[in-house]
């Protein structure tokens, strides 16, 4: 059985960069062995949920510029897997919630990013899922407790994104974080632990510094998809806290 994840994904710099989160990642995954990877990316928006399908290697997508020429020429040729996909499509399909499959688009960088920290050399089929940032957190949790079960089949469930995503409120010459997006954590990972989806669902009026942590919630979401689908009668670890430039947070679970 392998639980759940989120994790925080960051500047693709990430890549490349030796940090408090990468070496978290490399660490991580090399306690896993998944037979299979499923992904929820926040840099795939889409308004019908869209599953990867394809058993080719995927492109790698360099979503960002302004970035040094070495992080362009990393790849992450990950496969992905058709059958894999399509099951995981009629796991939706049986919720009632509408799904698409994409055979063309490759790998974003809230995907290859960190499974190039976690997992070096891409071994096993990874299936990446798109987000619709526009429905509420009871959704998006819903969209996750359609994959409860894929854990105890040995397949790995990741959120990508970011519990605080600010890009404009990045302080650059920080040397701590910054105390309000420490405070968004701090009640995120006290209401995930404590299983209060009422709070968890209504995190935008009742967390503090809601608004600055999450001015847009693509990044996100992601983290509540990871928290439906995975066991709720297992306890809510809190398996990496660090923030870089002042409050972006890469705050990683386990569900």
């Amino acid at each position: 059985m392998i639980s759940p994840i989120f994790v925080g994904h960051g500047s693709p710099m990430m890549a490349l960069q030796d940090t408090a989160c990468t070496q978290f990642l490399l660490d991580y995954g090399s306690k896993l062995a998944p037979k299979a990877i499923v992904i929820f990316t926040a840099h795939w928006e889409t308004e019908v949920l869209t599953i990867s399908s394809t058993n080719d290697a995927y492109e790698t997508i360099y979503d960002f510029r302004g970035f040094p020429d070495e992080l362009f020429q990393l790849k992450y040729p990950a496969k992905g897997d058709i059958a894999l996909a399509q099951s995981i499509a009629e796991r939706f399909q049986a919720k009632g919630i509408p799904v698409q499959l994409d055979s063309t688009r490759g790998l974003d960088h809230g995907s290859w990013v960190p499974l190039l920290r976690m997992f070096p050399t891409p071994e096993v089929p990874v299936i990446q899922i798109s987000v619709n940032p526009y429905l509420p957190p009871a959704e998006q949790y819903r969209i996750g407790e359609a994959l409860r079960g894929l854990d105890q089949e040995d397949i790995l469930i990741i959120g990508s994104g970011a519990t605080v995503h600010n890009l404009r409120a990045l302080n650059w010459d920080a040397t701590e974080p910054d105390a309000w997006a420490v405070a968004f954590d701090d009640w995120l990972a006290a209401n995930m632990q404590a299983k209060n989806l009422k709070a968890l669902f209504n995190y935008a009026a009742e967390a503090p510094n809601a608004k600055m942590a999450v001015p847009r919630p693509e990044h996100f979401i992601p983290l509540y998809i990871a928290m439906g689908s995975g066991d709720p009668e297992r306890p809510v670890e809190i398996i990496h806290r660090s923030y870089e430039v002042g409050s972006l947070s890469y705050l990683a679970v386990s569900f």
